[in-house]
């Protein structure tokens, strides 16, 4: 029996299987991203502005693609959308080794970003639309993918970069996610509308939310709220995604400290997602977030303060990771959530676009303040103040779902 004949309720685990690795994969450009920047910053001479823009337009490409991408995904279906952001997603790379200019290398990190989006948001969405009954379970594992995926990646792409050089380092690194993108993608399927899955012979009982379209759901006073909490949150582990060398240097962080934080960092990324999101299906969305959000914020204080101790620096950004992966699973289950599975997709997408005001953050203007004050602790403040806010707006009073007008 071929894989895409299998029964429905066995082939979503392995779809949610092949997303996950999908999500390993596409994660390089994101939580690899501060050792090519490193690479680039000193090999090529080229400022701290300039490097951290080419996370700012990954940000932007990865993000503003997304409702769109879910748009025709949700409406023909998802297998070619797939297909074609994994043929781009190495081709970004595979390009990249060439570039001269920082506008080359902005252009084609840039498209490589444009499919790293697509598929985000596609497997995201399989994860609401093939788990009604574990959505927060499903979305954490998925996007547990994305966030741990470099735990394996990056003392390998780090060894590649001492040994052969930053090109070599981007043209295998394209080639070889060519490889495994492409025919992973080809198991990408949605369920039939109105799909549920059972368990001895009955349907289990689903909460079924009302399909919101994308206007109606942007006109409920939840989304800004959700909007931007996501973005302010985002940006904390976004910093470390990209700056992560550069801020171990300023706090004079030893090399050895350094080297475990590139494992520790993706996996305990990672491991919130899963967290977050079961614990979510448990005590509710909203009170996840109002612990994470809170507990985030008062980790990165902490950070700015004690910092400078090497074991200090290694424990708060591995707490950090832990707790600032929990959006990436939350907010896509509170999508399908509030507002329906019909148009998950392209509703996630349009709320994922807060990422991209999190990669202005988190990217150029990380490097344009530390040029200017030589230091990322005001950054890291402002950050950490927004976290608690963002728990505050995340409270059950304000944060419920919302009644469809008939």
């Amino acid at each position: 029996m071929e894989v895409n004949q299998l029964p429905a309720s066995r082939y979503r685990w392995v779809l949610i299987i092949a997303a996950f690795v999908i999500m390993m994969i596409i994660s390089i450009y994101q939580y690899s991203w501060f050792l090519f920047a490193y690479a680039i910053h000193k090999q090529l001479n080229w400022d701290l502005a300039t490097v951290g823009l080419t996370f700012t337009v990954f940000a932007y490409t990865v993000t503003f693609v997304q409702p769109f991408s879910g748009y025709i995904a949700d409406s023909y279906g998802p297998r070619k959308v797939a297909i074609a952001a994994s043929f781009l997603v190495g081709f970004g790379f595979i390009m990249a080794s060439q570039a001269s200019s920082p506008q080359v290398l902005y252009l084609f990190y840039g498209l490589g970003g444009l499919g790293v989006g697509v598929l985000y948001c596609i497997s995201a969405a399989c994860a609401i639309k093939w788990f009604p009954d574990k959505r927060g379970f499903a979305t954490g594992l998925v996007v547990f993918g994305f966030g741990a995926g470099t735990a394996i990646f990056n003392l390998l792409i780090q060894g590649l970069l001492e040994a052969e050089g930053l090109r070599t380092t981007f043209m295998w690194t394209g080639i070889f996610m060519t490889i495994v993108l492409v025919p992973l993608s080809w198991l990408y399927r949605y369920p039939q509308e109105g799909w549920l899955p059972s368990s001895d012979g009955g349907n289990k009982p689903v909460r079924i939310s009302p399909d919101f379209r994308p206007v109606e759901m942007v006109k409920t006073y939840q989304w800004p709220l959700m909007y931007f909490s996501f973005t302010v949150t985002v940006s904390i582990v976004l910093i470390f995604g990209a700056q992560m060398k550069m801020v171990a240097k300023e706090f004079n962080v030893p090399a050895n400290y350094f080297s475990l934080l590139l494992v520790l960092f993706p996996l305990g990324n990672g491991l919130s997602r899963v967290v977050a999101g079961t614990v979510s299906d448990k005590i509710g969305r909203e009170k996840t977030m109002m612990a994470f959000y809170s507990l985030l914020g008062v980790a990165i204080l902490c950070f700015v303060q004690f910092g400078q101790i090497p074991i200090l620096f290694m424990i708060i950004v591995f707490i950090a990771a832990l707790l600032g992966g929990a959006p990436f699973a939350l907010y896509p289950a509170t999508i399908g959530d509030y507002y329906g599975s019909k148009y998950a997709t392209t509703n996630y997408g349009i709320t994922y676009t807060a990422k991209s005001w999190a990669g202005l953050i988190s990217g150029w203007l990380s490097g344009y303040l530390v040029m200017q004050f030589g230091s990322y602790k005001l950054l890291l403040v402002l950050v950490a103040l927004c976290s608690l806010l963002a728990a505050v707006l995340s409270t059950p009073p304000l944060m419920k779902a919302p009644q469809k007008q008939l």
